[in-house]
């Protein structure tokens, strides 16, 4: 069989969960299928990323100043021009979506969508798109109703996709979760790499031995990153607090966190803010450094880097929202903090103030007590070892790709 990827991130080009998620499903899949990606952001070396074959696109340079929806819908439609000979293709996110629905009208081959997020509950997207938002709801909705098959990365997202695209039938929406790369994802296992990674922890003026809560994502609104920084007023300010947080969507909610950190570090000594994409191996050191992983999205359809903080043997402390509960077992891998939203699709909380007093202290409560943390810690690798290793993965999406084209 020979499977089309279409997606916006590919390495060495990732900057988010979606990308993180192509990159390893392809690796897997490549052991069961002849497997071809498409991915943006301009030619890769050939042979690079055998045994997949890696196509990347640029912009189209007719379309260049226009509305960035219409340029994604450019290289779109070069995709779609460019996979004749697959059997299927899997198109991720709304970026690439369209040129799964085109593909499979112009080539007679089925279309499956992994659905990472949806644009009806990301409405603050319209600060960073303006009109553009319009035109990539429409190629998401477009491209849902027309796919042969649609995978959920959490049983929370599959009741979204079904709430957001009533017209769609239920039945051809399959829970898949993500998956994590347990032997790249694990903590340090020699002396050796263990002091690597406290002197690394240390260039930012932290104390490996102190309580440290730590957060990696973007700056965006689905991540809840300003509501955290709020939180941190109800931690003991003994405690270390390392942000990973890049990417911002707008220059307001990047002025919004410059702000609060400033504040923080005004009052309090132990706050590092890294905005700077760092390596997988520097984050993985900072992760095995700190106490917990902090997960404060108010829309998260599952959360690749909770899986990632779990694997390195953290508990986590996360929002109850969206697929989150997917990957935390309350009280056994870390804590899940109540949360009641507006239904409006922002997901905004109905009493931030609580909210932000929950988090902040689920946050000290995880903190004050190391050895339990530890623990939990553990139960995290040995759930992500059960639950969400990428082979297991790649076997069900097999099946699902097979399903698909028995019918």
């Amino acid at each position: 069989m020979r499977v089309d990827l279409l997606t916006r991130e590919f390495p060495p080009h990732i900057y988010g969960g979606a990308g993180v998620h192509v990159a390893e499903l392809s690796k897997v899949l490549a052991t069961h299928a002849d497997v071809y990606v498409h991915a943006f952001d301009g030619p890769r070396a050939a042979g690079e990323y055998d045994p997949i074959t890696v196509s990347g696109y640029d912009y189209l340079p007719e379309l260049h100043g226009y509305n960035s929806a219409l340029t994604t819908l450019g290289i779109d439609l070069a995709m779609a021009g460019n996979v004749a000979g697959t059997d299927i293709v899997h198109s991720h996110t709304w970026y690439a979506n369209m040129a799964g629905h085109w593909a499979g009208l112009l080539h007679g081959v089925p279309h499956v969508i992994s659905a990472h997020s949806l644009e009806p509950l990301r409405p603050w997207k319209r600060e960073q798109l303006g009109g553009g938002y319009n035109v990539s709801s429409w190629a998401e909705k477009t491209a849902y109703e027309g796919a042969d098959g649609i995978i959920a990365v959490s049983h929370a997202m599959r009741k979204d996709i079904i709430s957001c695209y009533p017209d769609l039938d239920p039945e051809k929406v399959q829970v898949i979760h993500n998956g994590i790369d347990l032997q790249a994802w694990q903590a340090p296992q020699t002396d050796e790499e263990r002091d690597e990674a406290r002197e690394y922890m240390a260039s930012y003026g932290l104390d490996p031995d102190k309580p440290t809560i730590i957060f990696v994502g973007r700056i965006t609104r689905q991540k809840g990153v300003p509501g955290l920084l709020r939180a941190l007023q109800y931690v003991s300010a003994d405690v270390q607090v390392i942000l990973c947080a890049g990417a911002p969507d707008t220059p307001e909610i990047l002025a919004e966190t410059r702000q609060l950190v400033e504040d923080l570090q005004a009052s309090r000594s132990g706050i590092v803010w890294i905005d700077e994409h760092l390596p997988r191996i520097q984050i993985q050191q900072l992760l095995a450094c700190s106490t917990t992983f902090v997960t404060p999205s108010i829309y998260e359809p599952l959360g690749i880097v909770n899986l990632e903080a779990m694997a390195m043997g953290l508990p986590v402390v996360g929002t109850n929202t969206g697929g989150i509960p997917d990957c935390i077992d309350d009280g056994v891998t870390g804590t899940l903090v109540p949360i009641e939203q507006m239904d409006d699709g922002t997901g905004t909380p109905l009493d931030p103030d609580t909210f932000e007093r929950d988090l902040g202290t689920a946050l000290a409560q995880m903190v004050s007590d190391p050895v339990k943390a530890h623990q939990m810690g553990l139960a995290g690798r040995k759930r992500t070892e059960e639950l969400f290793s990428w082979e297991s993965i790649a076997v069900k999406t097999m099946a699902f790709y097979n399903e698909i084209l028995a019918r």
